[in-house]
């Protein structure tokens, strides 16, 4: 049975939603930093620096999914889909890095007088929340599409950013309301932002390394790999399984059970009808590898 083809229509969506990102970060952080700088606000300002990290992390997405979506040659037999959840791996990591430093700046500023933000930075937080949280949706839709950790850390990413910008908003809020005395409150926001980017960097670095050790990804695989195998016949059942994911492929080993006095011939026969009923069934598999077992 020949192999299905890497889903380069795939990278290709995953690709596209990621330079849309880029684009539009690049005019948030010329916004965000210019607002932030005029208007007195860190929060703004800490705002920018994750959005300048956003385009960072992206670019590494986005050379990921092209590497991830180049076909198996002689030294990557099993293809180069690791190369997806490793840059999801890198954006968790430049999200717990950007953390630190707005918190760091954060306590810096508190321990520090300034003066209060300028009112009209709320109206560029709100801007940015709406941007950034459409955004998130957009890109969340094409990663569930594509079923890709790289796409999907990225649309987290977005929402980190969101985020930011909301607690920003809250706390500029505050700081204007309350006067005098509350000018810190812009830093607090921006303090408790960077506790909620290390939460979402997280929220991103799990799966993807567990895609990276080969953990069985979510589902009732078993289940469903003993539904579609049971539709050949002669096959009495499943013994063992095990399914990994790499990029936007899934590769599976199956231990099939069959009458124990079939020739050699029957049982090949039989491997092959099952691969190509799994590979039918299922069209994220890219591979099948079927052990015949006397039942």
């Amino acid at each position: 049975m020949e192999q299905q083809p890497i889903k380069s229509n795939q990278a290709e969506r995953g690709q596209q939603s990621t330079l849309v990102g880029i684009v539009v970060n690049i005019g948030l952080v010329l916004v965000k930093g210019t607002a932030g700088w005029f208007g007195n606000s860190y929060a703004l300002l800490a705002d920018a620096m994750e959005s300048a990290t956003d385009i960072v992390t992206s670019i590494f997405v986005w050379v990921g999914l092209r590497t991830a979506a180049r076909a198996p040659d002689q030294n990557h037999p099993f293809g180069h889909g690791k190369a997806e959840p490793l840059a999801a791996i890198v954006v968790a990591v430049a999200l717990v890095g950007a953390a630190i430093l707005i918190a760091v700046q954060s306590i810096g500023n508190i321990r520090v007088p300034h003066k209060i933000p300028a009112p009209f930075t709320l109206v560029v937080l709100a801007g940015v929340v709406i941007v950034k949280e459409v955004l998130f949706r957009r890109v969340t839709k094409v990663g569930a599409e594509v079923d890709s950790s790289a796409v999907k850390a990225d649309a987290w990413h977005h929402r980190s950013d969101a985020i930011t910008s909301l607690t920003a908003f809250v706390g500029i809020s505050i700081a204007l309301i309350g006067g005098p005395g509350y000018e810190s409150a812009d830093d607090w926001a921006a303090l408790l932002a960077s506790a909620f980017i290390i939460y979402n960097a997280y929220h991103i670095f799990r799966p993807s390394f567990g895609e990276i050790m080969d953990e069985t990804p979510p589902g009732d695989w078993q289940g469903e790999l003993r539904a579609i195998a049971l539709t050949v016949p002669q096959v009495r059942g499943i013994d063992k399984y095990r399914v990994r994911k790499t990029g936007f492929e899934y590769f599976i080993d199956l231990h099939v059970q069959v009458p124990g006095e079939l020739t050699v011939g029957q049982g090949h026969a039989i491997a092959h009808a099952v691969k190509a009923a799994v590979l039918r069934a299922k069209p994220a598999v890219y591979d099948v590898l079927v052990h015949i077992e006397p039942a």
